[in-house]
């Protein structure tokens, strides 16, 4: 079988929710599967220090506006969320714990969660919002609080990132497929040709 791509985001980033919704179709059109890996960019994240996009520049008026353009040149629905650059580690820790029992229904709850911010404009760093989609995937209070807050979920996340960094991923959205590195949605056409036409 032809090696998946490795597509990592960080649920606070328009450009990862941007390929998040192109991604699945070009590996369909390639024949590849496709392995999906919440990462955090948070400049204020200590505990996950060595990967940073400082927050000023996601909340630039530049990032607002080619985000835009992006996704209409995309044709993916799109909302500059009311704040940008939120802090996405609980939502994180929740998407492994969901992923690692079910990459389907992990995938599933990656797509509500980014949706629920940049296109109902939602604040994906409440509890409430994220309790609220975990429920209508039939994931109980009890299991919530513990993919959110267990000290497991917290090194599982780590471990998640720890793996990026040495991997060399450095923004969101990143692709990795046969050892080669993608950064970017400007890299996504580059990135099919790689797997229709074979490494140039």
């Amino acid at each position: 079988m032809s090696a998946p791509i490795d597509f990592y985001f960080d649920f606070a980033s328009p450009y990862g929710y941007i390929a998040s919704a192109l991604i699945d179709q070009l590996a369909e059109r390639q024949g590849r599967a496709v392995n999906w890996h919440a990462i955090v960019l948070d400049a204020n994240f200590n505990s996950l220090e060595r990967i940073r996009i400082p927050n000023n520049v996601m909340r630039s008026d530049y990032v607002r506006r080619d985000a835009e353009r992006l996704a209409a040149y995309e044709g993916v629905k799109y909302q500059t969320p009311s704040t940008l650059g939120l802090h996405t580690e609980q939502a994180a820790r929740l998407f492994h714990w969901i992923n690692d029992r079910s990459p389907e229904q992990g995938r599933t709850f990656a797509k509500q969660v980014l949706e629920a911010y940049f296109v109902q404009d939602l604040n994906i760093a409440s509890s409430e919002v994220l309790l609220a989609i975990a429920e209508s995937m039939g994931i109980t209070p009890e299991d919530f609080h513990e993919a959110s807050s267990s000290s497991s979920s917290r090194q599982r996340l780590k471990a998640e990132v720890d793996m990026a960094e040495a991997r060399g991923v450095f923004g969101s959205p990143f692709f990795i497929v046969e050892g080669e590195r993608f950064w970017g949605n400007d890299r996504l056409p580059q990135l099919e040709r790689w797997l229709s036409a074979g490494p140039y």
